[in-house]
């Protein structure tokens, strides 16, 4: 699509550009069409459609903003029902002490009271974690329901504090009910890569119909595209920046290991000169 512009998503052929794994992508395609974002809350939370009434995004994207700093956030923060606060991310690549940071998120989450206002209406936090990497691999799940229990008695200890994990490359490790929600469909939509692949799950379920059209539709928006560009090529310098430290770090090593192994032989050979 890089050279031509394709008409249809029916016409589409080949790699998809901009996928559900850039997170740029991923928030514009849930924030430009509600049908599909209540699709993905139904799908992870277990809700029925009618069980939604409104879905109200917090962080929608600005799109004067600097998509490259560091302080523009990617994930999708929102109110479902007025009654529930709910955080879903997209880290897709693997993230040191992620659980303590995934904490650190539903934890903000929670203090959602206004001053003034009674503990007892605190509103039910969700922090939903879409990873591309596996967080625990001796414990390796599909689709993983977090929540504070008493550890002699495993009772809940507070059933408003919710961490989700829907781990992408557990796909197979899907159960019967994960498949009742379709969850399975919707990891294998975020890993599609081309858009032969996308169009046979759409053409599997006719619920995805729409999200297939409309991560075609934004992959012909121009806005949308530099974006998403912009935001591929400041992870790009992150690496980059990442990979030159640790290639130094390991030069500092190395020579530190060379001036101890001289050092040693100097005291060896002084040691002898002293015998």
């Amino acid at each position: 699509m890089k050279n031509k512009q394709m008409k249809t998503l029916k016409n589409a052929v080949g790699k998809i550009d901009y996928t559900l794994m850039n997170d740029c992508m991923f928030h514009s395609v849930m924030t430009k069409n509600g049908n599909v974002l209540k699709g993905l809350l139904c799908a992870l939370l277990h809700l029925k459609p009618d069980e939604v009434q409104s879905i109200t995004i917090l962080n929608p994207i600005e799109l004067g903003d600097d998509i490259r700093s560091k302080s523009f956030i990617l994930d999708i923060k929102l109110l479902l029902n007025d009654t529930k606060i709910i955080n879903i991310e997209l880290p897709v690549r693997p993230q040191y002490y992620w659980n303590d940071r995934s904490l650190i998120y539903l934890c903000r989450l929670f203090d959602n009271l206004q001053k003034g206002e009674p503990y007892s209406d605190v509103m039910p936090a969700y922090h939903i974690s879409l990873l591309d990497f596996t967080p625990f691999p001796e414990h390796p799940a599909f689709y993983a329901t977090n929540k504070m229990m008493n550890v002699q008695k495993h009772y809940i200890y507070n059933d408003k504090f919710t961490l989700n994990v829907l781990d992408l490359n557990q796909i197979e490790r899907a159960t019967d009910e994960d498949k009742q929600w379709k969850l399975d469909y919707w990891a294998r939509l975020f890993k599609a890569e081309t858009w032969e692949g996308l169009k046979m799950l759409a053409q599997q379920d006719n619920d995805f119909q729409e999200t297939c059209e409309t991560i075609f539709r934004l992959n012909q928006d121009e806005k949308v595209r530099c974006l998403c560009q912009a935001r591929e090529e400041a992870e790009r310098i992150e690496r980059t920046i990442k990979h030159d430290y640790e290639i130094y770090e390991k030069s500092l090593a190395e020579k530190d290991a060379i001036i101890a192994e001289k050092d040693a032989q100097i005291a060896m050979l002084m040691a002898q000169l002293n015998q």
